[in-house]
């Protein structure tokens, strides 16, 4: 299994899914303009070895498809990743256990957290070449920038750490960095994250706040940090049950923070609380430009980076992008956590067209009236990252949540408006989300599109049309009798259909 960039991009060589690029490559632009393309056509990783201004190979795409995802995470499906969820239920909300097989199962578990305990290094790669005072300029990173409006250039995948002064307890998110100056960059994180905590903690006792970015890590360590599950565990223990081993860490070298052993480079600077600059405008992953609001100014005092370092680098925007990929592959993982919060479902499905999160599709085992509007009203309240999403379209277990063809079938064959739609109104709401009609506060949405049963209806359903299955199987044997042995009949070009799915 790989335990650092390098490794996940050598397994991305041998299996056919990375292209080197010698040709010279701008950053301002045209490295997103390049990867884009790629995006859109679930194309390989890239591997910008020549770039303009800088000394460092860009690697980017890496996690733009599931199956990549998968492989980061030493999987082969992404069925397999609900297994990882189950394990994550039984941390979230033990249950005694009933049966000997249900105690072997936790102590399993169990096993695995301590497995996942982070390890120290004391040699760590990330600090053999070491960067102070006025050598340090961050200008000489490849940083990009991918569109035309945005406001300069970025870094979008480091692992950003804090600590909190008072108990001491790391937090590792993934926030977007505007670069400022030769030694400066702006962080931007909503309120509610662990570093604005952490940054309103350290005010409070007038206290600068130490930040370590750690840069070009296992994707699975990214993975781990963007996994919003209200678990008492740390990021570290996140990555090291998601890689079936601890995380090894290395102290900062003017900092007291720890970061990943081998990442490829790491930042190490310090926030004083209320020192703000302006921050943006990007791209966002809504598919606009958001606002420009006054961001926390990180002020750096070193840099540390490996030998010949790879600098990894993503961007957001409208799907299908990096960010989609990984919220597809959390989806799964999210599955088994959701049916123990809400027990009817049987399994849900956020289309990355609904930007991974606006909407959601849920079907349920029907068994009594109003049943789907109480597993709606249940999904937006079982985890916090629910709170944002727009719709829920709610439909029966025999409906396949993930061919929108059959989704739409079930909204217009059984939702009757009038009956079947309830909206939430004035909720709290993602603020770039401009649909609103005031920013921070909307609607929500409900649809039941589960087949009626009285007293939802007081009139009999229509029976579905089937098959006749003696005589399906029987065309089934003489297909080829019929000189249609050549015509496979796998999966369909929706195309055909009068979709442009391009």
């Amino acid at each position: 299994m790989a335990r650092d960039l390098r490794g996940f991009i050598k397994i991305l060589e041998e299996k056919g899914q990375l292209r080197r690029i010698s040709a010279l490559v701008d950053p301002d632009l045209e490295i997103a303009e390049i990867s884009n393309r790629m995006l859109q056509k679930g194309g390989p990783g890239l591997l910008f070895e020549n770039v303009k201004g800088a000394s460092f190979p860009v690697a980017v795409n890496l996690m733009g498809t599931v199956e990549r995802i998968c492989w980061a995470m030493n999987m082969q499906h992404p069925e397999e990743l609900e297994t990882l969820g189950k394990k994550l239920s039984m941390l979230q909300q033990p249950k005694p256990p009933k049966k000997i097989s249900q105690a072997i199962d936790f102590g399993k578990v169990l096993f695995d957290v301590v497995k996942a305990k982070p390890g120290r290094d004391f040699f760590p790669a990330c600090q053999q070449v070491v960067v102070q005072g006025n050598d340090l300029d961050l200008n000489k990173l490849p940083l990009i920038r991918p569109y035309i409006g945005d406001a300069g250039k970025i870094i979008t995948l480091g692992l950003v750490i804090t600590k909190d002064c008072e108990t001491g307890t790391p937090n590792v998110g993934v926030y977007r960095l505007q670069l400022q100056s030769q030694n400066t960059m702006t962080v931007h994180w909503l309120s509610v994250r662990g570093g604005a905590r952490h940054l309103r903690k350290a005010a409070e006792r007038g206290k600068k706040l130490e930040v370590a970015i750690a840069l070009g890590v296992d994707p699975l360590i990214i993975m781990a940090a963007a996994t919003p599950i209200p678990v008492d565990l740390s990021e570290w223990l996140f990555a090291g049950l998601y890689g079936g081993s601890g995380v090894q860490l290395a102290k900062c070298k003017t900092v007291d923070l720890e970061v990943p052993a081998d990442s490829e480079f790491v930042l190490e600077g310090t926030i004083t609380p209320g020192e703000v600059l302006p921050d943006g405008p990007f791209g966002d992953h809504m598919g606009y430009y958001g606002g420009v609001e006054d961001s926390p100014l990180v002020r750096f005092e070193c840099m540390t980076h490996r030998k010949n370092p790879i600098y990894l680098t993503t961007f957001s925007g409208r799907p299908p992008k990096e960010e989609a990929m990984m919220a597809i592959a959390l989806n799964r993982i999210y599955t088994p956590i959701l049916r123990q919060q809400v027990s009817e479902i049987v399994d849900f499905f956020l289309p990355m067209e609904a930007l991974s999160y606006k909407a959601a599709i849920i079907s349920i085992d029907k068994a009594y009236p109003g049943q789907a509007r109480r597993a709606a009203l249940a999904f937006w309240s079982a985890l916090p990252q629910f709170t944002y999403t727009k719709f829920v379209i709610v439909v029966d277990k025999d409906i396949n949540i993930r061919d929108p063809r059959q989704v739409v079938w079930a909204i217009s064959s059984k939702v009757d408006p009038v009956r079947d739609v309830f909206i939430l109104p004035n909720t709290p709401f993602d603020t770039l989300d401009f649909a609103s009609e005031k920013i921070g506060l909307g609607g929500r949405m409900g649809i039941d599109a589960t087949t009626k049963i009285p007293p939802e209806t007081d009139h009999e359903w229509g029976s579905p049309l089937e098959s006749d299955p003696d005589v399906a199987a029987m065309v089934e044997r003489r297909w080829a009798e019929y000189g249609l042995a050549e015509l496979q009949l796998g999966e369909v070009d929706p195309n055909l259909f009068g979709y442009d799915m391009r």
